[in-house]
Formats: C-alpha cells, sequence, structure tokens
C-alpha cells in the first residue's frame, strides 16, 4: 500500500459479511413491497428478487466474488446482482439508503444472535441443575471473603448461579425486545417520498413494530448498547464461576476435579493439571467489557443523525456475542463434568468454626441479647483455637464456664442442625433446597416449552 492509498481504511467487508443473510432478506421484503405499492413494475421485482436468491446462493456455496474495492457486504450484494440482472438492479435502491438499510440488518443480527444466546444461558443452567440434583446432600463450607462462613449444601450454592444466568436470561429478552423495531422506510435521515408500505416491510421480516421518528431510527445504536451491556454483566458472573472453579480446583482447596477436556498439562511440571478454560473465561471478561466502554464512547460525541463513526458497532457486537457465545458452551462443559471431593467439602465445613453462628444463636434462643452472645463465642472461639481444637471438640464445662445458660444439648450442634435450621424461603435446609431445585426444574422446562 503506497503512501497516499488509505483506501483500507474504511473497509468493513472482513467483518460485516457476516450480514449477508439479513442484508438479502431486508431487500427482498423492501423490492416486494416497492412492487406491491405500484413504485416498481413486478417484472422487475421479480427479476432482483430472483437475482438476490442466486447471490445467496453463491454465498453459501462459497464461491462469490468478494471485493475489497466495495467496502461493505451491502455495495458487494449490490454490484453482484448488476453482474446478474443487469441495469434493473439499480432500482433496488429506490426509497431506500444505506442508513435505514445498514440499521435494519443489524437489527435483524441481534435478534437472531440473542436467540443463540439464550439457548447457551438455557445449557448453562441446565448444568447447575444438574449438579444440583446430583448433590442436594453434599454438605460445604459457604463463604463471605474467602472465609469459611456457615455451611451450606452444594446444591443451594448452584443454585445461586442459577438465579444470576436467569437474570441474563430476562435482559437478553429485553435487549431483544428493543431490537425488535424495523428503522426501513427512514431514509437517510428524513424518511423517503414515496407511498412506501413500512408496515408490511415490518410484518415480511418478522418485526414487531416499526420506528417512530426517521432521525433517531438512523442514529440510534443502544440496541447494540443494550447487547453489550447485558453480554457484559453475564461475563461478570461467567467469571465468578470461573474464579471458583479455579480456587475449588487448586490443591488448597481439593473441593473438585475438573474434566481433562477442561484442563492443560504444564509445559514443564508433568504434575499439572492447570485450569485453562477457567481462566481464559475470566480473562475474556475484559474484552467483553471493553467492546462496551468501545461503543459508549464513539456514540458519545456523535452529532445527529448517521456518521460513519458508528461503523465501529459491528465488530464489538460480533466478537462479544462469538465470546459470550462460545463462554456460555464453555461453562456448561466444566459445571456438568467436573466431579466433586465430597469427604473433603464435609471436612471443611466442618473446620473453621463454622458453627459459631449456631453457638451464638443458640444462647439468643435462651433469652440472651444477641450482641452479648456474640461476644460469648468469640471468647470460646479463640479458647478453642488456642487449644487447637474446634468448637463442638470443647467441653461442656468449658461452655458453661462462658455461660450457664449451655447444657448438654450445644454439644449435639453439628453441620447438620446448623443447614436444618435455616428452614426459611431462599434458605439451606434441606427442605428448602429440595424444593428449589424441583422449581429450578421446572423453570427449565417451562423455559424449553
Amino acid at each position: 500500500m503506497s503512501h497516499n492509498d488509505h483506501s483500507a481504511y474504511t473497509v468493513s467487508l472482513h467483518y460485516d459479511r457476516r450480514l449477508y443473510k439479513h442484508d438479502i432478506a431486508g431487500s427482498m421484503a423492501h423490492v416486494r413491497m416497492l412492487a406491491k405499492q405500484g413504485i416498481l413494475p413486478q417484472a422487475d421485482a421479480d427479476l432482483i428478487e430472483n437475482g438476490l436468491g442466486q447471490v445467496k446462493d453463491e454465498i453459501e456455496a462459497g464461491n462469490f466474488p468478494w471485493r475489497d474495492e466495495l467496502e461493505d457486504i451491502h455495495m458487494n450484494i449490490e454490484r453482484r446482482l448488476f453482474d446478474k440482472i443487469g441495469d434493473v438492479a439499480g432500482k433496488l435502491h429506490t426509497a431506500r439508503s444505506r442508513n435505514d438499510q445498514v440499521s435494519t440488518d443489524m437489527r435483524l443480527y441481534t435478534k437472531e444472535a440473542i436467540n443463540g444466546l439464550i439457548g447457551a444461558v438455557h445449557e448453562l443452567r441446565q448444568a447447575f441443575v444438574g449438579k444440583a440434583e446430583e448433590h442436594t446432600t453434599t454438605i460445604m463450607p459457604g463463604y463471605t471473603h474467602v472465609q469459611r462462613a456457615q455451611p451450606v449444601y452444594f446444591a443451594h450454592h448452584m443454585l445461586a448461579y442459577f438465579e444470576m444466568l436467569g437474570r441474563d436470561q430476562e435482559r437478553l429478552l429485553q435487549a431483544q425486545a428493543r431490537a425488535d423495531v424495523m428503522p426501513l422506510g427512514s431514509g437517510a435521515l428524513a424518511g423517503v417520498p414515496y407511498p412506501i408500505d413500512r408496515e408490511m416491510v415490518a410484518r415480511e421480516l418478522g418485526f414487531a413494530s416499526i420506528s417512530a421518528n426517521s432521525m433517531d431510527a438512523v442514529s440510534d445504536r443502544d440496541f447494540v448498547l443494550d447487547l453489550l451491556s447485558t453480554s457484559s454483566t453475564c461475563m461478570m458472573h461467567l467469571s465468578r464461576l470461573a474464579e471458583e472453579l479455579v480456587l475449588w480446583s487448586s490443591e488448597e482447596f481439593g473441593f473438585i476435579r475438573l474434566h481433562d477436556d477442561y484442563t492443560t498439562g504444564s509445559s514443564m511440571m508433568p504434575q499439572k493439571r492447570n485450569p485453562d478454560f477457567a481462566e481464559l473465561a475470566r480473562g475474556k471478561t475484559g474484552r467483553v467489557f471493553g467492546h462496551l466502554v468501545a461503543m459508549l464512547t464513539v456514540m458519545k460525541g456523535l452529532p445527529m443523525t448517521y456518521d460513519r463513526d458508528m461503523q465501529e458497532d459491528k465488530e464489538a457486537l460480533f466478537d462479544t456475542v462469538d465470546v459470550l457465545q462460545s463462554t456460555l458452551a464453555v461453562m456448561a462443559g466444566m459445571v456438568s463434568t467436573m466431579e466433586l471431593n465430597v469427604e473433603r467439602l464435609r471436612e471443611a465445613a466442618e473446620g473453621g468454626n463454622s458453627l459459631a453462628t449456631d453457638i451464638a444463636d443458640y444462647l439468643v434462643i435462651r433469652g440472651m441479647p444477641f450482641r452479648e452472645a456474640h461476644g460469648v463465642v468469640a471468647a470460646l472461639s479463640e479458647q478453642a483455637a488456642d487449644a487447637g481444637k474446634k468448637l463442638n471438640e470443647l467441653s461442656l464445662d468449658t461452655y458453661r464456664s462462658h455461660s450457664t445458660l449451655f447444657d448438654e444439648s450445644v454439644l449435639s450442634i453439628d453441620v447438620t442442625t446448623s443447614l436444618e435450621a435455616r428452614d426459611v424461603p431462599g434458605g439451606t435446609a434441606s427442605g428448602r433446597v429440595a424444593s428449589a431445585v424441583d422449581a429450578a426444574r421446572e423453570t427449565l422446562e417451562k423455559d424449553n416449552g
């Protein structure tokens, strides 16, 4: 490329060619409407539609002559149509601008991409419920601040992610609804001087409604931002999960063994099983956040209406969809194939004085104010730590030296009584967890139906 040949700078063909299906569908619906409204002769419309069908076949067969100098997918298709049917191809662009055309393509693409993402979210939620069903009685330590806090059932922990991904699904559906508005018919920015039927085209293309203001319609990329924002939140959830899988599969925790398909050996140390897939998921999260910030930044300085800066929306959106789709699939595989070290989980749940809160509650039930009980148990914990014992290994005499409210029933507090005590909606008692698992399974079936 010579120093004054900068033609490649504006080319978007290498990434926007993935819009070919949406572009051709939009053109076919547009030309059918032009004929129905008497704006084009029916014979011309038939010729154009037929030609577009041939172009689509060529692209799908892999023998379409792509030309970079035509810059984008729209011009490539239009030029190829000229090759096929001659000058009548020029009539396709009647009552249309590239501004309303490209926005329509992007909205069609976004709606379809979201269907794929919702499917992938569903698969991952299925993996969580499947794991929960296998481990309704597996006890593990629950954490706050990466410090052992209180025992929980493993199923309860899995269902926490089920909830998170449920919110992601809601946001995807909302983003899809906002993409479901057709801008075609807005022209370059002011509408078009032909008697077009926008409602007909919207019906043909499966849009729920048409845009109300031509200037807004060609310059609105909120629907892209909606999907980038929703994807960022979803990746953040997946990254939190990835972080737990990395920790849990370490020797220090030893809670799980990830399947060989999702770990990689070290190039130097033969014993290593590195959780590379989880780490990559965590890493790719930053890339998706970056696309959101990039797109917000692109849009913030744009006067009405269309500006070429908006071409930057495509790579951000396409890459985000690809990354989120593949990360959801990898996570579903990782979760459904991981093996738990049930003994180690239980042992960890029993350590770390995880029953301290239950012993404080024991005193409260017997009339002591919670703050005072907190102090008593803090002193007991310290004494146990000094003696190298767990709280439930202390003698009744030791308990009674701290408060006469203790009797031998304190010695029967264990992880199971702790779990079963939390019998509130959303709590981790086994009955609550069992019905939460059932409800989750039902939700999945309803989503599928």
